[in-house]
Parts: C-alpha cells; structure tokens; sequence
C-alpha cells in the first residue's frame, strides 16, 4: 500500500476460530503491520467471532481486502471506503450463500447504480416483472443487506479499533 489517501470500516461478521489469525494477517500484511484486533463471540453462532474497526489505508486496500476475504468462503463480512478526493464511496459485502456484492455509494450511504446497469436489467427482464424486481433488489444490494441484519445487530455493542497503515 503507498500511502493514507481514504479510509473506511471493516465488519468481520462472523469467522471460524480457526481462520481468526489468517485474516489478521492479512489485513496486517496490507495495512504494513500488526491489526491487535480484538474478537468477541458471534450471538448468532457459538462457534464463531466477530470484529469491526475503522481503517485508513490507500485506495486499493478495500477492493484487495475483499478479494482475499472472500477467498476464504467461510466469513461473513462488509467492507466501506468513504469518498476520496480521487474516488468515491464503495461498499462490498460477502455472505458463503450469496457470494461477493460490490456497489458505489453516495455520501447518504444509498447504492448507486449506472444508468448503463439499469438499461441492461430492463433490456433483460422489462417483460418479467417478478425477474424485474429480484435483478433491481440483487443491483441494489438487497439480499446481502437481509442476510447480514441479524449479524450487524447481534454486534451493535461490540468496540470499534481504529487502524491506520503503518508509516503514514
């Protein structure tokens, strides 16, 4: 990573035990050192943990971070990086049954989706309402966002750490 230049939250839904140390490290190896994350107990499921915290880091750290992440197939997680002076405001969230969501965010938090996606989905399924609806909802982020509720509120008291790369 080159340098501080955007920042965002990570939420670490839900992990096995046994993968804790490895997303660690790896989110150490690219922040360019230790995280000292801390884990408390997923509500949801007894055997697994849970963590957020805010970064600060370059503009490839998220879209890097949730590449690795997802490679796992096991986390539940969320990534935000807010607005930069050189990009905007992304949002990625992975769940084992629904995969890797990606949307660009404003600065309300809503999903934005390019008139060019729009065009495609109505180009695809304008004669099938129902069709219509489920690709509008999945552009949107919708499924994502009701499969993880129950895991953002059993963490609603859980600490923030705040990170920073190392060097900057």
């Amino acid at each position: 990573m080159n340098g501080i230049s955007t920042h965002g939250m990570v939420f670490i839904h839900s992990a096995p035990r046994a993968l804790l140390p490895h997303v660690e490290w790896a989110i150490g190896r690219l922040l360019g050192g230790p995280t000292g994350m801390s884990w408390t107990r997923q509500s949801l499921t007894n055997a697994e943990y849970r963590t957020e915290y805010c970064w600060a880091a370059d503009e490839s750290f998220a879209a890097v971070l949730a590449s690795e992440l997802m490679g796992w197939g096991s986390l539940r997680f969320e990534i935000t990086q807010e607005q930069s002076n050189t990009l905007e405001a992304w949002r990625w969230a992975y769940t084992p049954r629904l995969g890797l969501f990606q949307g660009q965010m404003d600065s309300m938090g809503s999903v934005l989706v390019s008139e060019h996606r729009m065009r495609a989905i109505l180009a695809e399924n304008g004669s099938n309402i129902s069709q219509l609806k489920r690709e509008v909802r999945a552009a949107l982020g919708e499924p994502w966002d009701e499969e993880l509720e129950p895991y953002r509120v059993a963490g609603a008291d859980a600490p923030v750490i705040w990170l920073r790369s190392v060097g900057n």
